[in-house]
């Protein structure tokens, strides 16, 4: 974990530099530090003052163990990604054709829209084998002031082979956020010590961003709506330390995100309506204004967060 951690501050130390670096490494540094004590914290408690769980009971050896049984588990999460460049394309019959490489972005974890999850997971009879629902809200940021390679034509000028991104491109970025919506197996792995349950887990779902993007052309109108941009997947690894009625959890997830986004040259407003006028363009056979924006959107990710255990039995 500390090896996907260093590589992460790398992606960020690269884009940030001097002051910006220091201001995300108080940032990671002060996660770090709640995280500690917000698990020392809640082990305390579980310690002193928790009432049993119905799924406390003794070992061979005699020691008393949380062992996890058939329950229902609510949580939410926070933490950091590290994104990997990718190539990006971007096609409109008859007005663009043009593919940049590499991009590089950058996810901007701690300020505004943060990075978040949700989840629900359901643990069946025996504890062993589950299935959950996860929600996650991540950023992908385009660093425009990069020089790239460039092919193909805008309006029917062809383009530099290398330029900055930022004299092509006036907007880039999935950042309200680089959304996806996934269905996971989870597996119990073997416990460690009474209260530690480590899981792992794999699933498929999809792409829900907010994508904004805009040509410094200004023929071209910019795009800033949620879409529907293609299938997504996650695996996972994680520990959970078990409280009576609830959990603190660490989780390392790789996930991956193929886009194909639609470039409608719209603004939208929030996900249901934007997803439903994109469903309404569909059935009327109307393409994109602007055509689409396709990458792969590929992640390292540490998380960590609490869940609320409820419906539990043996």
């Amino acid at each position: 974990m500390m090896g996907i951690l260093a590589l992460g501050w790398t992606g960020v130390g690269e884009r940030a530099g001097g002051k910006g670096s220091l201001e995300i490494g108080a940032a990671i540094a002060a996660a770090v530090l709640l995280i500690a004590s917000t698990a020392s914290g809640l082990y305390e408690q579980s310690a002193i003052g928790d009432e049993p769980s119905r799924a406390e009971r003794s070992d061979a050896g005699g020691r008393t163990c949380i062992l996890p049984g058939r329950e229902t588990v609510v949580g939410a999460f926070a933490g950091a990604p590290y994104t990997y460049p990718s190539v990006v394309r971007i096609e409109k019959p008859g007005a663009v054709d043009m593919t940049i490489d590499p991009v590089n972005w950058y996810t901007d974890p701690f300020h505004n829209p943060i990075y978040y999850g949700a989840r629900v997971a359901r643990w069946f009879t025996g504890g062993k084998t589950g299935m959950m629902v996860d929600f996650i809200h991540s950023k992908a940021i385009a660093e425009r002031d990069k020089e790239a390679n460039f092919t193909g034509a805008i309006d029917g000028k062809p383009l530099a082979p290398r330029a900055r991104i930022e004299d092509v491109v006036r907007k880039m970025e999935f950042s309200h956020g680089h959304n996806m919506l996934l269905l996971n197996g989870l597996l119990r792995l073997p416990g460690i010590g009474p209260r530690l349950s480590p899981y792992a887990g794999a699933g498929a779902g999809v792409l829900l961003p907010h994508t904004e993007f805009e040509l410094a052309a200004d023929s071209h109108p910019r795009t800033y709506e949620y879409n529907y941009a293609g299938p997504a997947a996650q695996a996972l690894l994680g520990v959970e330390v078990r409280l009576a009625r609830m959990s603190f959890f660490v989780e390392y997830k790789f996930t991956w995100g193929h886009y194909s986004a639609p470039l409608s040259q719209m603004d939208g407003s929030w996900l249901f309506l934007d997803i439903w006028r994109q469903i309404s363009r569909w059935f009327a056979g109307e393409p994109p204004a602007g055509g689409h924006i396709s990458t792969e959107i590929v992640s390292h990710q540490v998380v960590s967060g609490l869940a609320v255990r409820i419906n539990t039995a043996p």
